[in-house]
């Protein structure tokens, strides 16, 4: 079968700087494709390539057999977008700002009044239709930017971010209607730097560092490139030196990573159990004042650590 979404040695460059390098990937119909990496990680600027906002430095991607550089206006046909800044007008109403969107997908006359409808149903604010986007709560906003992309009822749908800042009650309603629109066969790109939110929708993810896609492969596939190691998490007093710490512990020959992290040090070892004790006591050695302790078991927040020796959400 071919992909809904086939990219291929994508680079972005700004100036000297690389922000996407060398990516590739493909996405099949009826697939929720996770990009997971922290603020910084290249994943907005890959989005707006292949929403053709950003042309590519070098390679390309083909969307439903369409390039994105060559057959950008045929590609706009097949995407929805849901960027991460909310793109509504706030001195219009909801139905304003989706009847606005609706025309430039170049829907008409009760075809677009039908959708504007049908979307609001869908993300449950048929009855704040008639309000001013300004009134909105962050999540609400969250919401409208959502169901916008969702108009013309796109083959492929990219998420930019979509819960950044809101609300759990708005998180828990917009993870579901992902969930919701994948059943009803739409193909989703959803970029995180949650690891909660890769572990619940994704078919796969992508892990994506520094512009690099470093890893892709399903949670369980993922997390075995972890093999037999073991996280353990030190949270520890904000007066500590945790970089002259990690420096420490890496030369103790229990540990074969140390991480800082902004409220502590994650350290990786062979065995948890039986490290546990001489760490602790090297730690304190070192300076460190440690408050709790946690053995993490292997999840896409340490298959991230293990790949690129630092913390997720840092």
């Amino acid at each position: 079968m071919t992909p809904i979404l086939q990219v291929t040695n994508l680079v972005k460059t700004f100036g000297k700087l690389k922000t996407v390098d060398d990516v590739s990937f493909d996405i099949h119909e009826g697939e929720i494709f996770s990009l997971l990496g922290p603020n910084g990680a290249g994943k907005t600027t890959l989005i707006s390539m292949l929403s053709t906002l950003l042309t590519p430095t070098s390679g390309d991607a083909q969307i439903n057999g369409y390039s994105i550089i060559s057959d950008d206006m045929q590609v706009l046909k097949y995407i929805g977008i849901v960027p991460q800044e909310i793109a509504l007008y706030d001195e219009l109403t909801a139905v304003e700002n989706l009847v606005y969107w609706g025309k430039l997908y170049d829907l008409k006359g009760r075809k677009l009044d039908k959708r504007v409808k049908e979307v609001l149903e869908q993300i449950g604010l048929s009855d704040r239709a008639k309000d001013r986007i300004k009134t909105y709560s962050g999540g609400m906003k969250r919401r409208i930017n959502i169901a916008a992309g969702l108009l013309h009822k796109p083959k492929l749908l990219f998420m930019d971010e979509p819960t950044v800042g809101v609300d759990p009650q708005s998180r828990r309603m917009i993870l579901d209607m992902v969930k919701e629109l994948n059943q009803q066969g739409m193909a989703i790109l959803y970029t995180t730097h949650y690891m909660e939110e890769a572990q619940e929708l994704s078919d796969r993810v992508g892990i994506i560092d520094h512009g690099n896609l470093i890893a892709i492969g399903t949670q369980e596939e993922l997390t075995l490139q972890v093999g037999e190691n073991d996280s353990i998490r030190f949270e520890t007093d904000p007066i500590d030196d945790l970089p002259s710490i990690a420096a420490q512990l890496q030369n103790f020959g229990e540990i074969s990573k140390v991480v800082v992290e902004r409220n502590g040090l994650t350290v990786i070892v062979k065995d948890a159990e039986s490290s546990l004790a001489p760490i602790i006591n090297q730690a304190s050695q070192a300076g460190a004042h440690i408050k709790s302790i946690e053995i993490v078991e292997p999840n896409l927040e340490t298959v991230f650590l293990h790949l690129t020796g630092r913390a997720l959400r840092d």
